[in-house]
């Protein structure tokens, strides 16, 4: 393992740097990405911002983004830049599984490899890590490593707080889940003091869909949205077919769970959605219930306590057909 005496000599000298997250990255992966990006910008590094896969168009304004590269877009650069590389900071993943083919790539890579991350069971691929499953953010934890780790706070810019902000915003759910502590809202109030404005952040993210998206939201609400009133559990199941109509992009989808989850008496809320390649699951929960575990057990997936993903070669009716099997094997802890 390298130790942060290490990295700080690393870091004391331009390197060659490659970050990446993990595939169809949300608010907290792209907003770590380019926060981080931006701070080794800075201190005279040459990085790139490498995704696995393209990412949601309200996320596009974030500062640097025209740097970003797309992995399925342009491999062979990618990978060479990977191959050159003196670090890749691995950024809101534990597994090089969660970043598709890029995965293999880095794990040959000769670079050493900085983990920044908050999930459960990190796989041991890393030679740095920068780790806490009781932070509400990777963003959240970048701060910290910039700040705590690196004493740069001085090295706050604007941009980089205004990254950074976004990612504890979106990956809090707004600063309203538990993991949102006084610490959270105190690092919040640094990085609107270092120039975050967070009502525009706000609204750049959360009031920017398309009218297609709001059909489609309209749609999954009215004809989609199945209670399993004794389970406190309710899905919403969407086909391929559904999502042409509605000409859906990367983005589209997320946050439709939370509306299931948001009606009174649900303990536990699945999105679950027909891809081309395979079904995708979405589950939130509320206090102690392990969206998580489900995930892991059932469906080649994790995540946290109350945010969990996974997905399944099932086809989507034999797909709610098994979820529904499971879900009453939890009945006790659904209706405590």
């Amino acid at each position: 393992m390298l130790s942060l005496s290490e990295l700080k000599s690393l870091l004391a000298t331009p390197q060659k740097i490659v970050i990446t997250t993990h595939h169809k990255p949300d608010g907290d992966a792209m907003g770590s990405s380019l926060g981080l990006y931006a701070y080794l910008i800075q201190k005279g590094h040459h990085v790139k911002v490498i995704t696995p896969t393209d990412y949601p168009y309200f996320l596009h304004w974030l500062p640097n983004n025209a740097d970003v590269m797309i992995y399925t877009e342009e491999k062979e650069k990618s990978e060479q830049l990977v191959a050159d590389a003196a670090i890749v900071f691995c950024l809101d993943f534990n597994t090089l599984t969660r970043i598709n083919e890029l995965g293999e790539v880095i794990r040959n890579s000769p670079a050493y490899k900085v983990m920044i991350d908050h999930h459960l069971d990190p796989e041991d691929f890393d030679d740095y890590r920068h780790w806490n499953i009781n932070a509400c953010a990777a963003a959240q934890l970048v701060y910290d490593f910039i700040v705590n780790e690196l004493k740069d706070a001085e090295a706050m810019t604007k941009d980089i707080a205004t990254c950074l902000y976004t990612g504890i915003m979106t990956d809090s759910g707004s600063f309203r889940f538990a993991s949102a502590t006084s610490d959270v809202y105190r690092i919040g109030a640094d990085l609107i003091d270092a120039g975050a404005e967070h009502w525009r952040i706000h609204q750049l993210v959360y009031d920017n869909a398309t009218e297609n998206r709001l059909r489609f939201l309209g749609n999954c609400l009215t004809n989609k949205l199945e209670i399993i009133r004794e389970l406190n559990t309710a899905i919403i199941s969407v086909t391929a077919e559904e999502l042409r109509h509605f000409e859906i992009v990367t983005g589209d989808t997320e946050g439709i769970v939370n509306y299931a989850l948001s009606i009174n008496g649900i303990k536990l809320a699945a999105f679950i959605i027909e891809r081309s390649d395979k079904v995708k699951l979405s589950l939130r929960s509320t206090g102690d219930f392990p969206a998580n575990e489900i995930c892991k057990k059932y469906f080649n997936g994790g995540g946290h306590r109350n945010a969990a993903g996974g997905y399944s070669d099932r086809n989507l009716e034999d797909t709610i057909s098994y979820f529904k099997s499971i879900v009453p094997e939890y009945k006790t802890q659904l209706l405590q």
